[in-house]
């Protein structure tokens, strides 16, 4: 792996940059540097044409993201707080909209700053032995990377706010009732399932996959029609290139497609 980052790992290889949190003995927690590294990572996994999906994974087997640097919350003021939760947002929005599936594979605790890293991602897959939560109540916060927003968009109104307002955590098996994450697996088999499915994925066109998730991820905060209008207008983008050519002419001709990203 790459040793271009002091808290990261980074890796790509055949199609997939693997991002791997590593501060292990602070539990993976997310301070300033880290947030910055992350930033760095996905905007170079973003702009690599030969990357097609992103696997985000923490080192060890106890943590995936533990939460935020609580050394460095403790000395905040308003006015920095505010800009604190702004620049993690950032940075989330980054991932959640780069363009390319990023998938989770959440390897232990989730909490905090954790859970709202794994929920800015495109798909989440867990292992068994994981845990999820929102503990900022405890502390006297509020979840500040976007918590209150993609939890409650996730798992509904409901279920998010007796995470949110208890501050208690949840089990894999809930967070997968719950529709927090979409798969739970043995730890043993994580990254083989997580592989497997970006694989998967990356059978499909690559400028497709780019338009379903902007059509998801915008469509959201829309109206049906607004969503719908969207949706047409990304129907007729895929239907300018040469994937969609290539991809209509080999099912056609009853074969695999072989598909260019363009």
């Amino acid at each position: 792996m790459t040793r271009a980052y002091d808290n990261l790992l980074y890796e790509a290889r055949d199609g997939m940059a693997f991002v791997t949190i590593d501060r292990p003995r602070a539990l993976n927690a997310l301070d300033r540097k880290t947030l910055g590294e992350l930033e760095r990572a996905f905007r170079a996994a973003g702009s690599d044409v030969s990357v097609r999906v992103v696997v985000l994974t923490g080192s060890g087997d106890k943590a995936f993201v533990a939460g935020a640097d609580i050394r460095e919350l403790a000395r905040l003021s308003g006015v920095e707080g505010r800009e604190f939760a702004s620049a993690g947002q950032a940075v989330f929005d980054r991932i959640e909209s780069l363009g390319k599936p990023v998938i989770a594979a959440v390897n232990g605790y989730a909490l905090g700053g954790g859970c709202e890293l794994a929920m800015s991602c495109s798909l989440r897959i867990s292992s068994e032995n994981a845990v999820f939560g929102q503990p900022e109540v405890r502390l006297g916060l509020i979840p500040g990377y976007g918590g209150t927003q993609r939890l409650p968009r996730l798992v509904g109104r409901g279920r998010a706010l007796e995470m949110l307002l208890t501050g208690e955590t949840v089990t894999a098996a809930t967070a997968l009732s719950i529709g927090l994450v979409d798969r739970v697996v043995p730890a043993a088999e994580l990254m083989s399932e997580v592989g497997a499915l970006a694989a998967r994925i990356m059978r499909s066109a690559p400028l497709a996959v780019s338009y379903c998730l902007e059509a998801v991820n915008r469509g959201l905060g829309m109206s049906l029609a607004d969503g719908q209008q969207l949706e047409a207008d990304l129907f007729g983008k895929c239907s300018e290139t040469e994937d969609m050519t290539e991809g209509t002419r080999a099912f056609l001709e009853k074969r695999e497609a072989r598909f260019r990203g363009r």
